[in-house]
C-alpha cells in the first residue's frame, strides 16, 4: 500500500465490513446471478490475510441481515477474533424494550465489544421510515446507550437521514457508504447537496466505503471515486471521515487491496495528521475502539 500510514503509526482501522456463514444466516439479498462473487461464505480466517497485508490492525464488522442473533454471533467472533475490535448490530427499532434488547446483547459473549446498531433503511420502501415516531424512539434508545446508529441509506433517502440527525442531536450517527452517490450520473449534485445537509448536524460523521459498486461502470478508475472523495472531504473533514473495506461486498468491483490503494491515492493530498483521521482516528474516537 502507498500514501496511507506510516510504518510506525498506528495501525489501519477498516470501519466496516461483514461476515457470513450462509448456513446459520442465510444472505437472501445475495442473488448468485449477478453476485456470483460474493454467494458464498465469509468468515475471520478469509478476511485477516487480506487485512494484514494492507496494514490494517483492528476493524468494525457490521451486521448484514435483521437478525439478533447475526449480532450475537458476530459478539462471539469478536470475542475470540483479536482483528475485530467493534460490532454494529441490528435490533427491532420498533420494539417497546429495545434498552432491555440492547442489555441482552451487552450480556452476551463479547457484549463489550458492541459498538453500534444498524437498520438496512435502504430497503424500507416507507420513504418517510426514519420519521416515524416509533422507528426514532428506538434510534433514541440507541444512544442512550452510549451506542452509534450507522445509517444504511441510498441518495434519495438522505434528506430523511438529515433530518434525523438534526433532530437528534444527542445520538451520534455514522452515515455508510456516503449515503450511496450517484457517481457518473447527473444525480450526483443533488447527492453533493443532501451530503452537505447531513454534515451540517456535527453529530453526524461518514465512511469512505462502499463507493466502487456505485459506479456503473465495468472497469472503474480512481478518477471515477475522487468526486465523491473530495466532495465528503469538503462536507465533512477527514476528522469526520474514516475508512472501510465494505468487504465482501466490495468484490463485486473491487480487491480488497485495491480500493485500500485507491483511498491512499485519492487521500494522498492530505497531511500525516489528516490521514491518521481517516485511515483509524476517526473510527477509533466515534465507536470508542481500543488502541490498535
Amino acid at each position: 500500500m502507498t500514501g496511507a500510514l506510516e510504518p510506525g503509526r498506528p495501525g489501519i482501522i477498516d470501519a466496516h465490513h461483514h461476515l457470513w456463514v450462509r448456513a446459520r444466516h442465510p444472505q437472501p439479498w445475495i442473488d448468485p446471478v449477478t453476485m456470483a462473487a460474493i454467494d458464498a461464505d465469509f468468515e475471520p480466517a478469509d478476511l485477516a490475510p487480506l487485512a494484514r497485508a494492507a496494514g490494517v490492525t483492528a476493524t468494525v464488522v457490521v451486521q448484514s441481515i435483521a437478525s439478533e442473533t447475526e449480532t450475537a454471533d458476530l459478539l462471539g467472533v469478536a470475542a475470540e477474533d483479536t482483528l475485530v475490535r467493534g460490532v454494529v448490530g441490528w435490533v427491532d427499532l420498533t420494539a417497546d424494550d429495545v434498552t432491555d434488547r440492547l442489555d441482552r446483547l451487552r450480556d452476551a459473549r463479547g457484549g463489550e465489544r458492541l459498538v453500534g446498531i444498524r437498520h438496512l433503511v435502504q430497503s424500507e420502501s416507507d420513504p418517510a421510515y426514519l420519521d416515524r415516531p416509533d422507528v426514532r424512539r428506538g434510534i433514541a434508545a440507541v444512544g442512550a446507550a452510549g451506542l452509534v446508529f450507522d445509517l444504511l441509506v441510498r441518495q434519495h433517502q438522505l434528506p430523511m437521514a438529515a433530518r434525523l440527525t438534526r433532530d437528534l442531536p444527542e445520538v451520534r450517527f455514522v452515515l455508510d457508504h456516503l449515503g450511496k452517490p450517484a457517481l457518473g450520473r447527473p444525480e450526483l449534485a443533488e447527492w453533493r447537496r443532501d451530503l452537505r445537509a447531513s454534515a451540517a448536524s456535527p453529530n453526524t460523521t461518514a465512511k469512505l466505503s462502499g463507493l466502487v459498486t456505485e459506479v456503473p461502470l465495468p472497469h472503474w478508475t480512481p478518477g471515477d471515486l475522487r468526486p465523491a472523495v473530495e466532495d465528503a472531504l469538503d462536507a465533512f473533514g477527514p476528522d469526520r471521515l474514516m475508512f472501510g473495506s465494505d468487504w465482501p461486498v466490495c468484490l463485486l468491483a473491487s480487491s480488497y487491496q485495491r480500493w485500500v490503494d485507491t483511498l491512499a491515492e485519492l487521500l494522498a493530498g492530505l497531511d500525516e495528521a489528516d490521514q491518521a483521521s481517516v485511515w483509524g482516528g476517526t473510527a477509533r474516537r466515534v465507536y470508542g475502539l481500543e488502541a490498535s
